[in-house]
């Protein structure tokens, strides 16, 4: 640099300096983990240490076992892990071993900034399942469903809305599985699926949308509260057409209706309309909710319990909302022991939605492999009672389980 010029910034500095010093500091970013949401020190006072985070099979079922170097065991379900098995195996269930269960935050956040490189779906919902086994092992030793590590439970009932539909049936068809669905389990709400999923604002077929829409608020009646989900069908213009058709028929809230990393276009959506906008299922970005929620993107949040990484994550996305006046209301496509979560979730989350997704499509065969049964009775789910998720497995069944290993 040459002389006079090192001089002038020098003397540019110098004068700028009682300026600079003049403004205040900008208040520290209290980091989301800073501020811890469970309480299972309290609750567990003495160390529990984790001996063996195992992956089993079981014909078509994986499930996660922890086990304390005690002897005591916590056992879950998984969702899609069979794609995600070396990152499980390799990257996630390493880190926990020899480490303190009730550390559990912590570690959540350690095993991420271990892989901070690895993100999305193949490596939150290993680490949601170890979290879970965890989370069922500390609940064994503290005599508690592990709701209550979260806080004191609010409800012992959860009301649920059906969903599960696809886009493979005809209006008429879907219309129908949701109207039979609500005489079948009394629920005062379900879901439809609309557009053509990530579809660029085609629909499933010309017409499906629209005629669904209107047969379903005809068929189901007044009383009936009614969502839609577009999966990403549409951008901005279109979305927003079909958000006011929806508003024109009392619908209570438009799920996704752009490319679900589009916040802009989803935020023109949720701006143009009166219809509460859903979203954040496929997101696992603390920082991500964050902006949607200061930035008013959406006005329901959608986290998903296991691809966002687990319950400790989603309850600091939950507080997230709660500070911003906002409901959470977690995406769910499990039933029976892998759809347990939500239900500890939604007994002790104080901003939850009115009612919480549960996925039907007729009813099925009881399986006798574990307990207790899930049951819909007048709309409604009865929260777990048992120590840990709540969930027990017959010990016969899963002995044909391998361990799998890479």
């Amino acid at each position: 640099m040459k002389p006079g010029r090192r001089r002038f910034l020098q003397t540019a500095i110098s004068s700028l300096s009682p300026l600079l010093a003049a403004e205040s500091d900008p208040p520290r970013v209290v980091w989301h983990y800073e501020e811890p949401v469970t309480s299972i020190h309290k609750l567990v006072r003495t160390p529990v240490k984790i001996a063996a985070v195992e992956l089993l099979q079981a014909g078509k079922d994986f499930f996660v076992r922890s086990t304390s170097t005690d002897g005591v065991v916590g056992l879950v379900k998984t969702k899609d892990v069979e794609d995600f098995t070396e990152i499980f195996c390799r990257r996630v269930a390493p880190y926990f071993i020899g480490k303190d269960a009730r550390d559990l935050e912590s570690l959540i956040d350690g095993v991420h900034t271990r892989n901070y490189k690895l993100i999305g779906q193949a490596f939150w919902c290993p680490v949601a399942y170890v979290e879970q086994s965890l989370l069922d092992m500390l609940g064994k030793v503290a005599g508690k469903p592990a709701g209550e590590f979260f806080g004191p439970v609010l409800r012992e009932e959860i009301p649920v809305y059906l969903s599960g539909s696809g886009r493979e049936t005809t209006a008429e068809q879907e219309v129908d599985v949701y109207v039979r669905g609500i005489r079948e389990t009394g629920a005062k709400a379900f879901k439809l699926k609309i557009g053509g999923r990530m579809s660029r604002n085609a629909d499933a077929y010309p017409g499906r949308t629209k005629t669904m829409c209107a047969l379903a608020r005809k068929s189901a009646g007044d009383g009936i509260v009614l969502y839609a989900d577009a999966n990403g069908s549409y951008d901005a213009k279109a979305g927003i057409e079909v958000g006011r058709m929806l508003q024109d028929l009392n619908y209570s809230f438009y799920e996704e209706p752009c490319p679900w990393e589009d916040y802009t276009e989803t935020k023109r959506v949720a701006d143009a309309l009166d219809l509460p906008v859903a979203g954040g299922e496929c997101d696992h970005r603390l920082w991500g909710y964050q902006h949607m929620i200061e930035n008013r993107v959406i006005d329901i949040v959608q986290p998903d319990i296991n691809y966002n990484g687990g319950l400790i994550r989603t309850a600091r996305v939950a507080r997230l909302a709660r500070k911003a006046g906002l409901k959470i209301t977690p995406h769910n496509t499990q039933t029976g022991p892998s759809g347990f979560n939500i239900l500890q979730f939604a007994s002790v989350t104080p901003n939850i939605g009115p009612f919480m997704e549960y996925p039907y499509r007729g009813a099925g065969k009881p399986q006798n492999w574990y307990s207790p049964q899930l049951k819909i009775v007048n709309g409604m789910i009865r929260a777990p009672k048992g120590a840990g998720m709540g969930v027990e497995f017959d010990p016969a069944y899963l002995a044909r389980a391998r361990r799998i290993q890479v």
